[in-house]
C-alpha cells in the first residue's frame, strides 16, 4: 500500500510516520486486503490536532475518517478507530448481504463544475443572463456499482449525494440523504 503522509503547518516526523503505517497497515490487514493507497494529512485547529485520513480500497470504494485531540498520536489513534469501524460494517454488510465482487469498480470519467454563489441580498443587480459563473472545472469518476454498493460508499465516504452507473441497466442513477434521515434513490428508466 503506498502512503502519503503530510502535515498542514505540522512537521510530521519518522516516528509519527512509522506509527501511521503500522497502525494503519494493521486495520486494513485485519478488514481488507487489498487497499491501494492512502492519504494521511495532520493539522491544527485551535489547541487541537486534527486527523484526516482517507483509504481507497481496490474494489473501488473509499473509506475516509477523522479524529481530533489534544495530542497528536490521539488525533491519529481516534482516526484510525473510525477507521476501524466503517471498515468493520463495511465488511459486515459485504459478507451479509451482497455479493463478493469479483473484479474492480469500473469508473467513467465526466466533468464537474463549481457554480459561484449569489449572496442573495436586497441591493444585488439583475444579471443579464441566466447562465451561472463557472468558479472551477474539473474531472470527476462515475463508478459503476449495484444500488446497495452506492449507498454504502456514500455512508463510507460521508457523502450526502453519489451519482453512479447502476450495474443492472447502466443508466446513470442517485443515491442520496434525505433531510428525516433515510436514503432516497433516484432510478430514471
Amino acid at each position: 500500500m503506498r502512503y502519503q503522509i503530510s502535515g498542514k503547518q505540522i512537521d510530521v516526523g519518522e516516528a509519527l510516520q512509522g506509527h501511521v503505517k503500522t497502525e494503519l497497515g494493521a486495520v486494513m490487514e485485519k478488514y481488507s486486503q487489498r487497499p491501494t493507497d492512502a492519504q494521511v494529512v495532520f493539522s491544527r485547529d485551535a489547541h487541537l490536532h486534527v486527523c484526516e485520513a482517507v483509504v481507497h480500497l481496490s474494489s473501488g470504494l473509499t473509506a475516509q475518517a477523522r479524529g481530533q485531540a489534544t495530542e497528536v498520536y490521539a488525533a491519529f489513534d481516534a482516526c484510525t478507530e473510525k477507521m476501524d469501524k466503517q471498515l468493520r460494517r463495511y465488511k459486515r454488510r459485504l459478507k451479509d448481504h451482497h455479493r463478493d465482487r469479483s473484479t474492480p469498480v469500473e469508473f467513467a470519467g465526466a466533468p464537474a463544475y463549481i457554480l459561484a454563489q449569489s449572496d442573495g441580498g436586497e441591493d444585488e443587480i439583475e444579471p443579464d443572463t441566466l447562465q451561472p459563473i463557472i468558479v472551477a472545472e474539473m474531472e470527476t469518476r462515475i463508478p459503476s456499482l449495484s444500488a446497495g454498493e452506492a449507498v454504502m460508499q456514500m455512508e463510507l465516504a460521508h457523502a450526502n449525494v453519489l451519482v453512479f452507473r447502476n450495474e443492472r441497466h447502466g443508466g446513470l442513477n442517485v443515491v442520496y440523504r434525505r433531510d428525516d434521515g433515510n436514503i432516497g434513490w433516484i432510478d430514471p428508466q
